[in-house]
């Protein structure tokens, strides 16, 4: 039976984004082990077949020997499980398994999720970042992209192999994230911010335009769900009292959210291929994204969403503007060219279609 590890950075990534690959390979009789740092969301995994090795992974760590302890906890599960293919996922999982697989000469298959701020700078530490990822994909089966500028970036830096894949990002599941009718007969009209409270995410361009909307349409509504950095907690607990952004911190119940809201707002600096306009799109709910690779691709300007510049809080000013004067039937039918567009080029299926060739190609003595 062929074995399958799977390494990723955080419990609700894996079940969020990575559960219906696992739940194809345990279908189709792979044996299927996880490595990441335990939440209760992996004993669905677990009470399916599922092995589990626990992980020390800090995101945001950067202590050296920290680092070097997760490399070497990487090389111990390797080689207790034994894998005949292994599937890593963001930065540390790709970089430090990536290292241990290819010196155990271990056929491993690498998600690129983004840049991150890290790459998009030109300087010393971009150049080092970039050897250590040439490093640990010398050895690399198939590198799979979520977008086109971040395969490129790739390539002319001369990390890439003959399998790479261009995916549609996680892709969506469109069953879960069912259509929704827009809603109306609410006299406000609301729009919704998911993600972290931090700088790039493009929460200093949104609390501008936020501010500079009130001012003029008393009937519009920010609401913000998310993790909050603790160097903007001041600053949103100012912002709900002075009624600009309702914030409501960190929800399970992201769809109702959603389902409740008019637009998506997405200022954004950097993306892989973003999961929130992926999700919000699913449901028929037009989106305001920053124009740039990542969120682009997943709407048709004017059609099914609405782009701006990113980091300019003007610009957002504006095409929020443009929005709201929209008629009630455009902001319908733009949610209604979401979903149709999601449902044609995101679905999931797609992806874990395509993980599913690369690893038979490898089991059945393939590319390593």
């Amino acid at each position: 039976m062929t074995r399958v590890l799977l390494i990723a950075n955080h419990p609700a990534y894996v079940f969020n984004l990575r559960r219906e690959i696992i739940e194809k390979l345990v279908e189709e009789h792979y044996d299927v082990a996880i490595c990441c740092p335990y939440g209760e969301e992996l004993d669905y995994f677990i009470n399916i077949g599922c092995k589990f090795f626990d992980s020390s992974l800090n995101r945001h760590g950067k202590n050296i020997f920290e680092e070097l302890k997760l490399k070497r906890e990487y090389g111990r599960v390797i080689d207790e499980y034994v894998p005949n293919v292994i599937l890593t996922f963001t930065i540390k999982p790709n970089l430090y398994a990536g290292m241990e697989a290819a010196k155990r000469d271990i056929p491993y298959i690498m998600n690129i999720t983004g840049l991150g701020t890290a790459l998009e700078k030109k300087n010393f530490f971009q150049k080092t970042l970039l050897s250590i990822y040439k490093y640990a994909t010398r050895r690399v089966s198939s590198i799979m992209f979520q977008n086109e500028e971040n395969m490129s970036f790739f390539k002319n830096n001369d990390i890439s192999t003959k399998n790479d894949n261009l995916l549609p990002g996680s892709g969506v599941n469109v069953s879960s994230y069912s259509f929704e009718d827009y809603p109306v007969g609410n006299d406000e009209l609301k729009f919704l911010f998911i993600g972290r409270i931090m700088k790039d995410k493009g929460v200093e361009e949104l609390f501008a335009a936020a501010n500079n909307i009130k001012e003029k349409y008393s009937n519009v509504v920010f609401d913000a769900i998310g993790f909050c950095e603790e160097e903007y907690e001041e600053r949103i607990e100012m912002l709900k009292k002075e009624n600009v952004i309702n914030f409501h911190g960190v929800k399970d119940n992201v769809q109702e959210y959603i389902k409740e809201s008019n637009a998506i707002i997405h200022p954004t600096y950097h993306e892989g291929m973003s999961n929130v306009l992926l999700e919000a799109s699913a449901m028929g709910r037009p989106v305001l994204a920053s124009d740039i690779p990542g969120c682009r691709e997943i709407f048709d300007e004017g059609t099914s969403g609405l782009g701006f510049k990113a980091k300019d809080s003007e610009d957002l000013t504006n095409t929020i503007e443009n929005f709201i004067n929209l008629p009630l039937d455009k902001k319908k039918s733009m949610g209604v060219a979401a979903r149709k567009k999601v449902a044609n080029e995101f679905d999931r299926n797609i992806v874990v279609n395509e993980y599913l060739n690369e690893i038979e190609k490898i089991s059945n003595g393939g590319e390593k």
